[in-house]
């Protein structure tokens, strides 16, 4: 009887989820928090520019990783880049922090920080990539759709506070991570799926090295997260519901043939 050698599974691509570093809810400058929305258009108007350029290398970098199983390192090093510095202008926006981000991709003195580590990724995971995103998709949408639907209530207590709640803190800051992992999954800049919306599991012993490293959730801010989902859900029945009725009623109205 011959003799059958079979060759071994290669591992699977290391799951290393990126991280968000925030520093505690501290105090903000009432006029900057008067004023965010002005302050940020020209970030925004930068990001426009910049998510054209990601785009393109995005679509050039996912080929390359379908045939080499990995990012080359210039495109990695540029979407990495745009990761960081898109997330730094979504915290801003999002009141978790005062500090005005750069018009930079490195900051290292800048509070809000971002580690992803691009490595080896599963090809096949890599051709469906568009696929596998649509439930962390969703999951982003409601959440981003809830926290606007109740951020002006959140923008007054902040103004008027000087310093965001910690159960808001909290739960703005899962959405955030949850954000930029979800984009770094669409840049191919991990192997690892969006996971961990409501928080990290405290690990005994653990030194914590930043207000969301860990991020652990209490029992209000796990409720706020539930929030923001279910007010996004019901934002968009609403709107589907006002689309489908504006259009049943201008069919009925339109002149016959």
């Amino acid at each position: 009887m011959a003799d059958h050698t079979w060759a071994p599974h290669p591992a699977p691509p290391p799951e290393v989820l990126p991280e968000l570093d925030l520093p505690e809810p501290g105090r903000q400058r009432r006029w900057t928090v008067l004023l965010r929305w002005l302050l940020l258009i020209p970030q925004y108007i930068a990001l426009l520019f910049l998510w054209i350029a990601a785009s393109v290398v995005m679509v050039v970098g996912w080929f390359a990783a379908l045939i080499t199983g990995r990012l080359p390192e210039p495109i990695a090093s540029f979407l990495t880049g745009y990761l960081v510095y898109s997330t730094r202008v979504t915290a801003y926006a999002m009141l978790l922090v005062d500090a005005y981000p750069p018009f930079a991709f490195l900051a290292p003195d800048h509070p809000v920080q971002v580690e992803v580590h691009p490595g080896k990724l599963n090809r096949l995971a890599v051709l469906f990539r568009i696929i596998l995103l649509i439930p962390a998709a969703v999951v982003v949408e409601l959440l981003i759709l809830g926290w606007y639907v109740i951020c002006p209530v959140f923008w007054v207590m902040v103004l008027i506070r000087g310093r965001m709640p910690r159960p808001l803190f909290e739960a703005t800051a899962a959405t955030a991570r949850y954000d930029m992992r979800l984009y770094a999954y669409l840049m191919m800049l991990t192997a690892a799926y969006p996971k961990r919306l409501f928080g990290d599991a405290p690990a005994p012993g653990e030194q914590p090295r930043s207000a969301t490293r860990p991020l652990l959730l209490s029992g209000a801010g796990k409720a706020l997260v539930v929030v923001f989902l279910v007010l996004g859900a019901v934002l968009l029945i609403f709107d589907e519901f006002i689309s489908a009725t504006y259009d049943t009623s201008t069919t009925s109205q339109a002149p016959p043939p």
